[in-house]
């Protein structure tokens, strides 16, 4: 089952306290306890020296695992009840109170929120003040993850408008969430309906999103591998260098590539591994003259031909 990111954030938590309490702990026996995979839990514990009780860096816990144990050196400096500065207590405060004003985030973790809110402007007294006067508006992808968050906890699909770079068009579609995963930027996996398939959005590029009443119901699949990146060409396929112009930029971004050369006239040389390099001749008919393919010279004159068949087809209409 797909976990949201409020669930992961959850677990992460009583994981702490978990560890604390059973020092070299099994990895295989917290990964049973916790209903998660060895290599889930391993992710977890990747995420976990990152967090601590200084906004400035110290303090961080320090765990780390051997791939069969698990040990935290330093439970006991951590434990200490957390003393903040006016300036953490106003960062604080501030992203609480924007935090609850997100669309789509559960009543429940909205009111659990205000009330620790609330906790902290008691402690913070007046050193807490400034917050007041201090405001935070997210921008849009803020909004949609909160409302793919919520699809995902209460099952339920999605319509949305999403806009595809290659194609430079919207879409409407109706998709049945299946999880939220960052492998760069932000992105839901989920079934679409109207390609009948597998897909893959990234949050920014969602240009409107509603929660429908329908339930969500994608057909059982196995999740892929994501721990090596979202595409992964193989060493062995064979290697294309296109150029592009500036309105071609997008290409590096939207196609995993080895590298990404500027250009003098702001494009850039691309150069990326493909298992079917035929495949690509449609990427240069829709760049246009945004666009090249420059090696191998049999796939660049295969789309030259390709163009030219292209165009003499609008002569003779």
């Amino acid at each position: 089952m797909a976990t949201n990111a409020i669930d992961q954030t959850r677990r992460m938590l009583s994981l702490v306290t978990y560890l604390r309490e059973r020092p070299g702990a099994h990895v295989q026996d917290v990964a049973r306890a916790f209903g998660i995979t060895e290599d889930e839990l391993i992710s977890d514990l990747d995420v976990l020296p990152m967090c601590g009780t200084s906004f400035r860096g110290g303090d961080l816990l320090d765990i780390d695992t051997d791939g069969d144990r698990i040990w935290w050196h330093n439970p006991d400096d951590v434990a200490e009840p957390l003393r903040l500065a006016a300036d953490e207590a106003t960062a604080l405060l501030v992203a609480a109170r924007a935090v609850a004003t997100l669309p789509g985030l559960r009543e429940s973790d909205r009111q659990a929120l205000v009330r620790a809110t609330a906790k902290l402007e008691t402690a913070a007294g007046e050193s807490g003040a400034a917050s007041s006067r201090l405001s935070v508006t997210f921008e849009a992808e803020g909004g949609v993850f909160a409302d793919v968050d919520r699809a995902i906890s209460e099952r339920r699909r999605l319509w949305l408008r999403y806009y595809s770079p290659a194609r430079d068009e919207l879409t409407e579609r109706e998709v049945d969430p299946i999880r939220l995963f960052a492998v760069g930027h932000t992105y839901m996996e989920g079934w679409c309906r109207l390609s009948e398939a597998r897909r893959t959005f990234r949050l920014d590029r969602v240009a409107e999103i509603r929660l429908l009443d329908d339930p969500a119901a994608p057909p059982e699949l196995e999740l892929r591998d994501l721990s090596e990146g979202l595409v992964q060409p193989a060493a062995e396929d064979p290697e294309v260098v296109i150029e592009v112009g500036t309105g071609g930029r997008w290409v590096a971004e939207y196609y995993p590539h080895d590298s990404a050369e500027e250009l003098p006239d702001g494009g850039l040389r691309i150069t990326l591994r493909t298992p079917d390099p035929a495949s690509l001749r449609r990427l240069a008919l829709r760049l246009g003259g945004e666009g090249r393919i420059v090696a191998p010279p049999e796939l660049a004159e295969s789309a030259r031909t390709a163009a030219r068949e292209a165009l003499a087809a609008y002569d003779t209409v």
